[in-house]
């Protein structure tokens, strides 16, 4: 139908296309199936959602904004010099001075890879924290990469165990990297990621971590901290949307890429041939691939939120509202499972109460209240509720939403709950 002369008008166009259609399928029940198949899809408009599950969150109005730019060529003057921006910008987000920082142009599954494939060479022994999904993730990238994995392994929503690592690197003294999940989302457990990377470097071996859910929400401080490699998502705790992941490299973890003695598995991810693109700042840049250049000017504009907020302000909302959602959810009767000393503010972990459907009660609060709240991963599908504050959704409107919607549909469903008391103990929070 494109292909027809647009002076026509849609009517007549319509009917000339049509025509073509029953000439080539003789016979008019095999003309009407075809045509039912590609009848004129009209423009997709989203429902307006708020987003409270594990990701993505609620993108702010400036990065949406920011989306809709004149696109710019990825080798265009202007585009080099945001690219050197957006260095300095995720710098300050990982606190870091390391060069080899910039955002991988795919999700935070691409990151994970990214580090993998760059830092494991076949035969490495890499000694892998697991203590929920994403932790099985990394376990997948190290075998894949050819490396010897060693597990350590701790209970679902419950941080990775200095002592379990510490007996690991004792037991295999060749180990080359510790990787662990800084901000587990499936669980809400946070690991300290000071302890373990000290541990690994006091056994001369670096580490991997996986920051998609703590960059921007929880404390993260890669120099401080002597982080070798670290990754990131776009869509959680920065406010915009997915398909950017940020990552950092030391110069340790450099040392490491360009004394490598096979090649790094995947081209795309190789990072010896992306900082031809990312640059040392100034200068000619090598063309490497197509950057997602309109993303890329969303994750600026969220970066520059975050550099105006202060992170340690974001750090600090991001734990008042989730005291709020506690308070209430807790008034109400609700628990939430994981230890007080390693829960993370922006991703809440409900137990769902005894004899209520998982299921109905997320269908039930987005059709009702269009309020996305995630449901259980591996050990706690269908056990527990992932209630997300991240980003622009870490807000005093959405606890008391939350809070509010849950209380009604729990209410209605019959659920051993206290009612109209959950929003009040928040508000009593913020006062």
């Amino acid at each position: 139908m494109a292909c027809l002369p647009l002076a026509l008008g849609n009517t007549r166009r319509h009917q000339l296309y049509y025509g073509l259609i029953y000439a080539v399928f003789p016979g008019p029940q095999r003309g009407l199936n075809f045509l039912e198949s590609i009848m004129p899809i009209a423009s997709f408009t989203p429902p307006v959602r708020t987003l409270m599950g594990p990701g993505p969150s609620d993108i702010h109005p400036r990065v949406l904004a920011a989306l809709s730019k004149p696109t710019l060529g990825h080798l265009d003057p202007a585009f080099i010099g945001m690219m050197d921006e957006m260095k300095t910008l995720l710098q300050y987000a990982f606190q870091t001075k390391n060069e080899m920082t910039m955002p991988v142009s795919a999700p935070g599954s691409a990151g994970m890879e990214c580090c993998f494939a760059n830092l494991v060479e076949p035969g490495d022994t890499v000694i892998v924290c697991k203590n929920g999904v994403f932790g099985m993730r990394m376990l997948e990238n190290v075998e894949r990469c050819g490396g010897k994995a060693v597990v350590v392994e701790d209970e679902w929503g419950s941080p990775a165990s200095p002592d379990k690592v510490a007996d690991a690197l004792k037991a295999n003294p060749d180990t080359k990297i510790v990787a662990f999940v800084h901000a587990e989302t499936a669980t809400g457990a946070r690991s300290d990621a000071q302890a373990l990377t000290k541990l690994a470097h006091d056994h001369g071996a670096l580490v991997i971590v996986d920051a998609v859910t703590s960059l921007g929400g929880i404390e993260l401080k890669v120099d401080e901290w002597g982080i070798d490699a670290i990754y990131s998502g776009s869509q959680k705790c920065l406010s915009c949307t997915p398909g950017l992941s940020p990552v950092s490299f030391s110069a340790a973890a450099q040392d490491k890429i360009k004394n490598r003695k096979t090649k790094v598995q995947s081209w795309f991810l190789d990072q010896t041939l992306v900082m031809g693109y990312w640059g040392n700042g100034g200068g000619k840049r090598a063309y490497h691939h197509t950057a997602p250049i309109n993303a890329l000017y969303g994750l600026h504009e969220a970066l520059v939120l975050l550099q105006d907020e202060g992170l340690e302000n974001s750090w600090k909302r991001h734990a008042l509202n989730h005291q709020a959602l506690k308070a209430g959810l807790e008034a109400m009767g609700l628990e939430l499972p994981v230890d007080p000393a390693c829960r993370l503010p922006q991703l809440n972990v409900v137990k769902i109460p005894e004899g209520i459907d998982d299921g109905a009660v997320r269908t039930a609060l987005l059709t009702e209240y269009s309020l996305e709240i995630g449901a259980g991963l591996g050990a706690g599908a269908g056990k527990v509720w992932r209630i997300g504050l991240m980003g622009h959704a870490s807000s005093k409107k959405n606890v008391i939403l939350c809070l509010t919607a849950l209380d009604s549909v729990l209410t209605r469903m019959g659920a051993p709950i206290k009612s109209s008391v959950g929003a009040q103990a928040a508000l009593a929070m913020y006062s």
